[in-house]
């Protein structure tokens, strides 16, 4: 590997850590938030819609802004957005104002849904580039950031530290990484579109041929069900072991600690087991490690025994992402639209899906309401083989960086 490539690589890792501290800093804090506000189950989960609809805004313009400006601008203002989102989040709990902490998972989801496409993207060229699994141990590096950031989140919470200043606190950290990271990111990745090609058909129509293809929309339903099992966990596992199983505000944000250590280990260990295995056993068997997972906190009525299934669970969700991700980088041309297709069912799982559960929570109760992410892992089990290949390990990369 060449050092451009190795430094672009690192920062790579930075960029994807950046929302994993954050948004594990206000997850871990959702009890605390939720108390300041002084707000119920159901009107919490009319604040995480502002995440909701901040992340398809960002989703829904990604694919096109990577397309005419390539990734690196709209990765550096994407991960503006989730830092600036940090301290408007901490402004609203400080002022106890729903409409400001809307405001402020609004900017977090603009800047989740539009980032991760553009960083996914990128990520897809250097493990064409070098020929490596690279997505899952990337994605490793968010699941990373989410330990990192729970671990503080549960200190601040049993030292009661104001959540004001948590986040800002964490936004000051993330700017510095993003501020070392951005200038290793080379310019026109994914940049497919310019003035010159706006008339031409074969580029303006190939995001609706990609519509049309039916593996890569059977890949989209496995990271629809794979990333609504992470972001349910990402937005609910504390209040769910809380409300659910009667646990402490400090215990569960530590369960959520021992998911997004599960999900760590899955993701650095995924790309060794994808190079031997290939992506359709792993991800069948992630499938099936989450079900079984989610199964138990759905129906077991200990805590203990609730709390160890949701390792169960990290573990089963936490390829599930990167491995379509890689799965559609390669499974046909225009590989920018196919992960910016995939990218983006995922993200509406993850960031839209949780706040309808919060509904469905405060009418039946949470654990009633994760019956419907057992349902659609259960379904992945199913559609597992549409993700496979032969190794990324073993596949020449080919294709030349400005085609793809």
């Amino acid at each position: 590997m060449d050092p451009a490539t190795r430094r672009r690589r690192a920062a790579l890792f930075l960029f994807f850590l950046i929302p994993g501290l954050s948004i594990s800093s206000w997850v871990t804090r959702t009890p605390d938030i939720r108390d300041q506000l002084d707000v119920s189950t159901a009107q919490m989960g009319i604040v995480l819609f502002g995440l909701s609809v901040g992340s398809m805004i960002g989703i829904l313009s990604s694919g096109t802004l990577v397309a005419r400006f390539g990734t690196r601008p709209v990765m550096g203002a994407a991960t503006l957005l989730i830092i600036l989102s940090m301290a408007v989040i901490g402004l609203g709990t400080m002022l106890s104002s729903a409409p400001v902490t809307t405001a402020g998972l609004f900017l977090f989801g603009a800047g989740m849904g539009g980032g991760e496409v553009a960083i996914n993207i990128d990520g897809a060229e250097v493990e064409q580039i070098t020929g490596r699994t690279v997505l899952p141990t990337l994605h490793g590096f968010f699941s990373l950031g989410t330990v990192v950031g729970a671990a503080l989140g549960i200190l601040c919470t049993a030292v009661s530290f104001p959540v004001q200043w948590h986040l800002t606190a964490m936004a000051a950290v993330t700017a510095a990484m993003f501020a070392y990271a951005f200038r290793a990111i080379p310019h026109a990745v994914g940049k497919t579109r310019d003035d010159s090609s706006q008339s031409d058909p074969r580029t303006t129509q190939a995001p609706l041929r990609v519509w049309k293809d039916p593996r890569l929309l059977l890949i989209g339903g496995v990271i629809l069900a794979m990333a609504l099992a992470e972001g349910s966990a990402n937005d609910w596992l504390p209040l769910l072991m809380v409300d659910g199983h009667g646990v402490d505000p400090a215990l569960g944000s530590a369960v959520y600690t021992g998911f997004a250590t599960a999900m760590t280990i899955g993701r650095f260990a995924g790309g060794f087991l994808i190079d031997r295995l290939g992506r359709s056993p792993v991800v069948r068997a992630s499938a099936i490690c989450a079900t079984c997972g989610i199964a138990v906190v759905v129906f077991a009525d200990s805590a203990v025994l609730a709390g160890a299934a949701v390792l169960l669970w990290g573990l089963g969700a936490s390829l599930g992402f990167p491995v379509t991700l890689s799965a559609a980088a390669d499974s046909g041309p225009n590989s920018a639209a196919r992960v910016s297709l995939v990218a983006m069912i995922g993200y509406v799982a993850f960031l839209v899906g949780p706040p309808c559960l919060g509904f469905l929570g405060d009418h039946y109760g949470l654990r009633a309401a994760m019956i419907v992410v057992l349902a659609f892992t259960a379904v992945a089990i199913i559609l597992a083989p549409a993700v496979g290949r032969r190794s990324v390990a073993s596949t020449p990369a080919t294709e030349p960086t400005a085609q793809r």
